[in-house]
C-alpha cells in the first residue's frame, strides 16, 4: 500500500484537463477558491454548462463561504453539459406558430411568465444580442448553433492557453517531478531517518548520461528538499510510556468530545479550560471512544489519531505558550506524563485529518426509516434512529453523568441548528420532559426529538438535519466525526475541566501545533532559497511537516510524495501545491501509516515553483 491512487483512465484524465481549463480561464490557479455564487456561475459557463438559479442556489448555500477545485469538479460530474438538441427544445416550446423563428414577444411570455422569471429589461438585453439580423425575429436554430460553437470555442481556446503555459514553464524550468533512491529495508527496532541534501541530489543528476531538454540555468533555479523517513511496525512498541504505578490512587477528572469533519474538510471540536491548583505530576490521556453496540464489531473511527496540546492561559489568548503535547502511543490513548505547575491551561484535542475523511455520499436503495406510525396511529421514533439519538446523547453528555445540562444541551443545539436554548425555553423542557436535578435525562432526549417529529407531522426533514450536522450518513453510520474522551490523573490535587465554546476557533491550535513542529526539529533551507524552510517532525506515530517562508513575497512549494510507501497523507494526494503567504508559516502536511503493523516509509520531495 503507498499514497498513490489508482490509476485514471484516459476518459478521466480528459476530464481534469477540461475542469482544469474552465477553472484557470475564471481564476488566478487550481488553487484559488470560488468565493461568490457569481464566480460559480461563470466558471460553470466557462466549462459548457448552463445552470439556472436552483442549480447554483444547490451548490451554493447559504452557509457556504468556498468552494475549491476539487469541488468544481464533483460539481461538472453532476450537472450535464448543455447541448444544441437541448436548447432547441426549449426554443421549440416557445415557437408557438412553429416557423422556426421566435418574436420578441413570445421570448418575452416564456421567459416573464415561467420558471426562474426576468424582468422584461432582461428579456430585451437578451433579443437585442441574439437578433443578429435586426428583423424583430430569432432563428433560434441558427442561435443554438452559434451558442454552442462559441462555448466550444472558449473551452478550446482555454485548453490551448493551459497547455501553452505549461510547455513554457517546462522550457523555463523543466519538471518539476523528481524521483528518489528508493529506500532500503531496515531491520532495526527504532525509527532511522536519513534526510539527502540537495549536493547529493545534483550528484546523481549528473551521473545521468541523458540529454536533458532544459538549459542549465533552468536547472540551476529548481529549489528542492528531499526527505526520507523509515519506521519499522514495532518502534512504537518500544517507546511506549508507562503508567505510572498507583495511578487508580491519583485524582482523576475526565471529559469527553468529538471532532467534526465540517464541509469544507477541516475539523472542528470543542475546546477545554484545565484549572491545576498546585504544582502536581500529571498523566494526562486522550484517546477515541467506541460506541459499538456489538463488542466484536469496534466503531470504524477507533483507528483515528488523536492529540492533546497543553497551552498555558495567559491574560490573552496571544500571550498563551504551548507547554506540552501527548507525543507517545499506549495502544488507543495518546499520553502525556510529566509535572505541571499551578494554574490554568487550554486543552486543545488535535486529529491530522490522515484518517477522517470526507466519505463518498452514501446511498440507500431503500430509505432508513426515521419515525413511523403505530397501530393507533401515532408517530413514534423508529428502532434505528432511537439507537442514533441514544449515540448522540453520549457524545454530548461531556462529564459522562448520564444527564445533559444547559450547557452540554446547548452544545448540541449550536452544533445542529447554530441557536442556544435559553432558560426560558429550558424551563418549557423541564416541564414536558423527562429531567432530573435540572438535566436532561436520556428519556428526555428522546421525548424531545419525538416531539420535533410531531410538530412536522412526521417530515423527517429537520431530523436528516440534525443527524448529519452530528457527523452520520443517510445510512445511520457515524462517518464524519470521532468522539473521543481526555483524561487527566494528577499525583496531589484534583484538576478540574471545563469546556469552552465551539466558536474558539482554530488560531490557537494552529500556533500550538507550529510550535510542536518547530520545537521539535531543525529547519532545512531549500537550495537557492535562503529564506524558504522546511521543518520535518517525525514523532512516535505522525510526521508533519511545515513551510516557513521569511521573504517578502508568497512562493508556491510542489510536493511529491509519490514514493512514500504504507503511508496517507492529511492531503489526501500524493502530489500536490501549496501557497505560503509573505513571512508566514504554514503547516504543508501531516503522514500516518495506512496499517500500524507493517514498516512505512515517508518519501518526499518539497521544490519551490518558480515565479513566472
Amino acid at each position: 500500500m503507498s499514497f498513490q491512487e489508482s490509476p485514471r483512465t484516459e476518459e478521466d484524465e480528459a476530464f481534469y484537463a477540461q475542469c482544469r481549463a474552465a477553472y484557470l480561464a475564471i481564476l488566478r490557479s487550481s488553487l484559488t477558491n470560488i468565493t461568490s455564487k457569481q464566480q460559480l456561475c461563470r466558471v460553470l459557463q466557462q466549462a459548457g454548462r448552463n445552470p439556472s438559479q436552483a442549480t447554483l442556489n444547490k451548490y451554493w448555500t447559504l452557509k457556504t463561504t468556498k468552494l475549491n477545485f476539487d469541488d468544481f469538479c464533483d460539481i461538472l460530474k453532476c450537472e450535464k453539459k448543455t447541448e444544441e438538441a437541448d436548447l432547441m427544445r426549449a426554443f421549440k416550446k416557445m415557437d408557438i406558430n412553429e416557423d422556426g423563428y421566435i418574436t420578441h414577444s413570445e421570448l418575452e411570455q416564456a421567459l416573464t411568465t415561467r420558471g426562474e422569471k426576468m424582468t422584461s429589461e432582461e428579456v430585451n438585453a437578451i433579443f437585442s444580442l441574439a437578433d443578429v439580423n435586426n428583423d424583430g425575429k430569432l432563428d433560434y436554430a441558427e442561435f443554438c448553433r452559434l451558442l454552442v460553437s462559441t462555448v466550444e470555442q472558449c473551452q478550446v481556446a482555454a485548453k490551448e492557453r493551459l497547455e501553452a503555459d505549461a510547455r513554457l514553464k517546462r522550457q523555463n524550468f523543466g519538471s518539476q517531478s523528481y524521483s528518489p533512491q528508493k529506500p532500503t529495508a531496515t531491520s532495526t527496532s527504532t525509527a532511522t531517518t536519513h534526510t539527502q541534501s540537495p549536493e547529493t541530489s545534483d550528484a546523481m543528476v549528473k551521473k545521468d548520461t541523458r540529454s536533458s531538454s532544459r538549459p542549465s540555468s533552468a536547472r540551476s533555479r529548481r529549489s528542492s528538499l528531499s526527505n526520507s523517513v523509515t519506521i519499522t511496525s514495532n518502534s512504537n512498541k518500544a517507546s511506549k510510556v508507562s503508567e505510572p504505578s498507583g495511578l487508580q490512587e491519583w485524582h482523576h477528572s475526565c471529559m469527553k468530545g468529538c471532532f467534526f469533519l465540517e464541509d469544507d474538510g477541516s475539523i472542528s471540536s470543542l475546546q477545554y479550560q484545565l484549572h491545576v491548583p498546585q504544582t502536581t505530576k500529571v498523566y494526562l490521556t486522550i484517546q477515541p471512544v467506541s460506541l459499538s453496540h456489538r463488542p466484536e464489531k469496534p466503531s470504524s473511527w477507533m483507528t483515528v489519531d488523536t492529540a492533546l496540546f497543553i497551552v498555558s492561559a495567559g491574560e490573552t489568548k496571544e500571550d498563551s505558550a504551548l507547554v506540552c503535547f501527548t507525543e507517545s502511543k499506549d495502544k488507543d490513548r495518546y499520553v502525556w506524563k510529566g509535572e505541571l505547575s499551578a494554574g490554568n491551561y487550554y486543552l486543545l484535542p488535535f486529529t491530522s485529518g490522515c484518517r477522517l475523511k470526507k466519505s463518498k455520499k452514501c446511498v440507500s436503495n431503500k430509505p432508513v426509516e426515521l419515525v413511523y406510525r403505530t397501530d393507533t396511529g401515532e408517530l413514534d421514533l423508529s428502532r434505528e434512529l432511537r439507537e442514533v439519538l441514544s449515540d448522540i446523547f453520549q457524545v454530548i453528555d461531556l462529564d459522562g453523568n448520564g444527564l445533559l445540562s444547559l450547557e452540554e444541551y446547548n452544545f448540541f443545539e449550536l452544533r445542529t441548528s447554530g441557536e442556544k436554548c435559553d432558560k426560558d425555553a429550558w424551563a418549557v423542557c423541564k416541564e414536558n420532559f423527562d429531567m432530573r436535578k435540572n438535566q436532561l435525562t436520556r428519556q428526555g432526549f428522546m421525548e424531545l426529538n419525538l416531539m420535533e417529529a410531531t410538530e412536522k407531522d412526521g417530515e423527517p426533514a429537520d431530523l436528516w438535519v440534525t443527524i448529519e450536522a452530528m457527523g452520520y450518513n443517510r445510512m445511520l453510520e457515524m462517518a464524519e466525526a470521532c468522539p473521543f474522551q481526555i483524561d487527566v490523573h494528577c499525583e496531589s490535587t484534583q484538576a478540574s475541566i471545563q469546556p469552552l465554546s465551539l466558536d474558539t476557533g482554530p488560531k490557537l491550535l494552529n500556533q500550538a501545533l507550529q510550535k510542536s513542529i518547530t520545537s521539535k526539529t531543525g529547519a532545512k533551507a531549500l537550495k537557492g532559497q535562503d529564506n524558504v524552510f522546511i521543518y520535518t517532525y517525525r514523532g512516535e506515530h505522525r510526521i508533519s511537516s511545515l513551510i516557513a517562508n521569511k521573504t517578502n513575497q508568497k512562493v508556491t512549494v510542489h510536493v511529491n510524495n509519490e514514493q512514500s510507501r504504507n503511508c496517507t497523507s492529511s492531503r489526501s494526494m500524493s502530489v500536490f501545491a501549496v501557497e505560503v503567504p509573505a513571512r508566514t508559516k504554514m503547516v504543508c502536511q501531516h503522514v500516518l501509516p495506512i496499517s500500524d503493523k507493517q514498516d512505512w516509509t515517508y518519501s518526499c520531495v518539497e521544490t519551490v515553483i518558480p515565479c513566472m
